[in-house]
Formats: structure tokens, sequence, C-alpha cells
């Protein structure tokens, strides 16, 4: 699975430990930037990379971090076919991952300690969507609402 990582000035430094860290775990990572710490940087251009990414590769997932991760789940559920939301603990992204097949996970780097941050992101990568026909339906209906607005 190809994981796809984004974050601007505030997330920075945690995305640079998330970095090395999947790729220490032998995961197929790939930064969208920022690739320096710039303090006028503006966290839209980091989060379409990163959706424009995961909506491209079916399979793949993003993690991105801004501040609050506020502003970078704003802009990634713009996309059709994204999925993303705030981590608040590993079972909360769990859950996500489980019923609403979450393909963005999104991380508060003001908010998140590195000790979190991996383990929302273990959570991420290893739990399995339950493809249920209410899941599904729930699916298909998100993808009605994206089709007609």
């Amino acid at each position: 699975m190809k994981i796809y990582i984004g974050a601007d000035h505030r997330g920075f430094k945690l995305k640079e430990k998330l970095e090395k860290w999947l790729k220490e775990k032998k995961y197929s990572v790939e930064d969208m930037g920022a690739y320096e710490l710039d303090k006028s940087d503006d966290y839209t251009l980091y989060a379409e990379k990163v959706a424009l990414m995961v909506r491209d590769n079916i399979g793949s997932r993003g993690v991105l971090l801004c501040g609050s991760g506020v502003g970078v789940d704003v802009v990634a559920n713009k996309f059709d076919e994204i999925r993303a939301s705030v981590g608040k603990s590993a079972e909360q992204v769990r859950a996500g991952r489980k019923d609403d097949d979450m393909n963005v996970l999104v991380i508060a780097a003001d908010y998140t300690t590195e000790t979190d941050m991996k383990k929302m992101v273990t959570a991420f990568l290893k739990t399995k969507y339950e493809k249920t026909a209410r899941h599904e339906r729930r699916l298909e209906e998100i993808s009605r609402i994206e089709e007609n607005n």
C-alpha cells in the first residue's frame, strides 16, 4: 500500500518524524510536501496534493498534518472519493476505517504527541474496512451526494 503524506509548517516537524518511522516500518511513502519549514506556506497546497494522489491511486492512503487538523480536513474532503477525518484516538481511527473506509487520516499536530500519532497511524494502516451492506449503502449515498454537488 502506498501512503502519501503532507503537512504545512505547523505539521512539518511531526510529518518528518512520521515519514522516517513509516520507512523504518518498510511502508512505501511519498512525501507531497512541505519539503522545508516555511512559516508562510499554506496547508491547502499539501492537502490538495495528497487528496489527488489518494483519489487517483486506488488502495492508497493519505496522512495530512496541520496545526488544528481542520484546514487540511476541509480541503481533502472537497475531493470526490476522499473520506478524511481528524484522528482523536486509535479507537476512533479504527472505527473510521471499519465503518466508513476512511482513506485520509488527519493529524492535529498542535494537539498530538508523536506517540499518539504512531498509535493512530498504526490503527489507520492495519484496520480493514468492514464491507457490510449497511456500510456499502452509506458509501453509495456519499458518492451520490458528491455527484450532485
